[in-house]
C-alpha cells in the first residue's frame, strides 16, 4: 500500500478522530445511525474536537480547523464526513461563496438542513469585514448575534487589522487568534 503525505486538513481530522476515540473508550457511548445510502455510521459523543489549530465556537466549544469553501481542494473536502465525489462537485460549483447563507441555500438543494449544519462544522466562508452578513460573521469563534450587530454597526473598517482591533474588545485572545484565519484577504 502506497502512503501519501497528510494534508493539514487530513491531519486535523485524524487528530479529531483520535480524540473522539479516546473519549469513547473512556466510557462514553457512541450512537449508531443510518445515513441516506443505508450505511451504518457511528457518531461520537459531543466531546469537543481538538487539533493543532483549534477555534472556539460562539457557544464556547472547540472545533477543529475548518476548510475555506473558496480555496479548499477536492481532496480536502473528501475529509469532511458524509462528503463524497458528488457533494465535492456541488461545493465547488457555487464558488466563490460570499455568505454562509449562500452555502446553506445552494447545498440545501441536495441535502437537508441537518446535513448542511453538519457540513458547517468543517467548512467556512471567508469573512469580508465590510460586507459579511450576520450569519457569516457568526462563523467567527465567539461571535453571536449581538457581537455581529456591533461589528456591522462599526463599519467600514480600514483594514482587517482595524476589524481585529475592534474584535479584540469582545473576544478572548484565543478566539481572536482563531478568527484571523477566517478573514478574507483585502
Amino acid at each position: 500500500m502506497k502512503h501519501q503525505p497528510l494534508t493539514f486538513a487530513k491531519a486535523a481530522l485524524v487528530l479529531a478522530l483520535a480524540v473522539t476515540l479516546v473519549a469513547c473508550s473512556s466510557g462514553a457511548a457512541a450512537s449508531v445511525s443510518s445515513n441516506s445510502s443505508g450505511a451504518t455510521t457511528s457518531a461520537a459523543p459531543t466531546a469537543p474536537s481538538v487539533s493543532a489549530d483549534t477555534a472556539s465556537t460562539s457557544s464556547g466549544e472547540t472545533s477543529a480547523a475548518r476548510l475555506d469553501l473558496n480555496t479548499a481542494s477536492a481532496d480536502d473536502f473528501l475529509t469532511v464526513p458524509d462528503v463524497g465525489d458528488r457533494m465535492v462537485r456541488e461545493f465547488m460549483e457555487y464558488r466563490p461563496y460570499t455568505s454562509i447563507v449562500q452555502f446553506r441555500r445552494e447545498i440545501g438543494k441536495y441535502v437537508d438542513d441537518a446535513q448542511v449544519a453538519e457540513y458547517e462544522q468543517y467548512v467556512f466562508v471567508p469573512v469580508d469585514v465590510n460586507q459579511a452578513d450576520t450569519e457569516t460573521l457568526k462563523q467567527l469563534p465567539g461571535v453571536d448575534d449581538a457581537i455581529a450587530a456591533e461589528l456591522i454597526a462599526g463599519r467600514p473598517y480600514a483594514s482587517n487589522d482595524a476589524f481585529l482591533t475592534r474584535l479584540a474588545t469582545v473576544l478572548s485572545a484565543a478566539q481572536l487568534d482563531a478568527a484571523k484565519s477566517y478573514l478574507a484577504t483585502q
